[in-house]
């Protein structure tokens, strides 16, 4: 026998050879099969994300503990999950900075300023996430393949569309880079046979989710619709990754099953009455809140204890009333988007009808055209065309003076903006002259890009009839088709010159 085992302490005397360090590098194999295929999928950017995200995280712990003058605790490897499971919920085209804002904002706020290891209420990579998802919505919800855009499996889903539920379970979509259910589903099972978790959690999680979406999803107990909803949007990452955290989650095996069907249902209702298809997220560490509450729950009453004196036993109040503030403030919110989408609703049209009526101002009406519009549903959710960076056409509108076309608004959107998306209408004259361009989303840097908003860049195109215009960086240009960057803002003005390019393009082979 071991002597490192025989020890005379007191109580408890129960020992064991397990180490968070071994725990630890137990969940870092498990996540390899994700791990190495999302690079393999994704590329070269995808590798940078997962090493940005867990050397960042390795480093901020380390910087902690030097100027908090604590032991190092690098060693235990919680810090590498961490910064590995966060790489691996996001997109693979996210700049840099968000893995690295992630880990810094997980390690240093949601775990040492708690405490460290053992003391943190929510599991810091989720709460990084959503973090991310808060403060950076348009990166973090880019999800692209070789560079072209398009909508996760999970939206089209929700949408309606039609999607390939294998492509889906073995990761061949677009999505985040740990999106491959088989792998994550290997890493899974393997840490549940080697010890390090427990069923519990992911079976009653995923038992409660597929039959709250078969019963509120709209389409009962369609064996494609559940799997390809198992399958999406961070529940496999989330029921045997991060919910199973053993320090944000329940001890017990009953209360364990609670916590996971309570995480379950809360994932259906977001999913299903959410306005994000992608909000496994919140649903965990709502459920980390609840877990004080939780473990108290399903405990039995000791030997020797009477009856009143055991429900005498407080309750923790505390988490009981940050649950009813969360819930409260979550139905307000609700409540509120229920009141005012309609009113949103009417705004964003009176918005685009100004933005038409201010590029194209000769038109008393704007109509459809069918085969306008059959060639915009052609295009789908697809990049228009990779020569014009990633743009794409949401609308074209036929402007009628009386019984004759006045012109055409023609409204593009680019994800090549410096801050975002960038969403303009370009009214051109039935010939095909460059009328007016007019901005319906533009959330530059103030001062810099937001300076392409002002009349001095945009009527630069205006009055002029060219296949395509030229982004002229050094300087005032002769040439009619230059349009002059604005200082500091190439970025901004590059995307807004490819948007309307895409116009100008769209008119030459559907309309001229």
């Amino acid at each position: 026998m071991n002597e490192n085992l025989l020890n005379i302490s007191s109580s408890p005397h129960i020992r064991s050879r397990l180490t968070t360090r071994s725990v630890m590098t137990e969940v870092a194999l498990a996540l390899m099969p994700a791990t190495l295929f999302g690079i393999y999928h994704f590329g070269l950017h995808a590798f940078l994300v997962i090493a940005v995200a867990v050397a960042v995280a390795v480093i901020t712990e380390l910087l902690f503990d030097l100027i908090a003058k604590r032991g190092n605790t690098i060693k235990d490897g919680s810090a590498v999950v961490t910064g590995l499971l966060l790489a691996l919920s996001l997109s693979p085209s996210v700049p840099l900075y968000i893995p690295l804002l992630g880990s810094i904002f997980a390690i240093l706020f949601v775990k040492c300023l708690f405490g460290g290891l053992g003391k943190n209420f929510m599991n810091p990579a989720v709460t990084a996430r959503c973090f991310l998802l808060i403060s950076f919505g348009s990166a973090m919800t880019n999800y692209s393949i070789d560079g072209v855009s398009g909508a996760t499996p999970l939206a089209a889903l929700k949408a309606g569309e039609t999607i390939h539920v294998s492509s889906l379970y073995l990761g061949n979509t677009s999505g985040v880079i740990g999106c491959s259910a088989l792998a994550l589903l290997a890493g899974g099972l393997f840490l549940w046979a080697v010890g390090g978790i427990t069923l519990e959690i992911p079976a009653a999680c995923i038992g409660s989710f597929t039959l709250f979406m078969a019963l509120f999803g709209g389409q009962g107990f369609d064996p494609v619709f559940l799997t390809a909803h198992i399958c999406g949007g961070g529940v496999l990452m989330g029921a045997f990754f991060m919910a199973t955290d053993p320090v944000t989650s329940p001890v017990t095996g009953r209360g364990q099953v609670i916590y996971g069907a309570g995480m379950g249902i809360l994932a259906g209702l977001f999913r299903v009455f959410g306005s994000s298809a992608d909000s496994f997220s919140y649903a965990i560490i709502l459920s980390n809140i609840l877990v004080p509450f939780i473990d108290k729950l399903p405990i039995r009453k000791p030997l020797g204890y009477r009856d009143g004196e055991y429900k005498e036993k407080k309750f923790p109040v505390s988490a009981i009333k940050l649950a009813v503030i969360t819930l409260a403030a979550g139905l307000g919110l609700s409540s509120v988007f229920m009141l005012t989408k309609d009113k949103i609703a009417q705004q964003e049209l009176a918005a685009a009808t100004a933005s038409y009526k201010e590029v194209c101002p000769d038109a008393s009406t704007f109509i459809s055209d069918e085969k306008l519009d059959a060639a915009v549903e052609k295009l789908g959710d697809d990049v228009y065309d990779e020569a014009y960076g990633r743009t794409f056409l949401n609308k074209v509108m036929v402007g009628m003076s009386d019984d004759s076309i006045a012109g055409y608004v023609i409204s593009v959107t680019t994800k090549d903006g410096y801050e975002g998306n960038i969403t303009l209408s370009v009214g051109l004259l039935p010939d095909g002259t460059v009328n007016a361009i007019s901005f319906t989303e533009l959330n530059e840097t103030a001062g810099m890009g937001m300076l392409c908003g002002e009349s001095a860049f945009r009527d630069q195109f205006c009055g002029v009839k060219t296949d395509a215009f030229l982004l002229n960086k050094s300087g005032e240009s002769t040439q009619a088709n230059a349009i002059d960057t604005v200082s500091g803002a190439s970025t901004s003005s590059g995307a807004i010159v490819n948007a309307v390019n895409t116009a100008l393009d769209f008119y030459a082979t559907n309309i001229e």
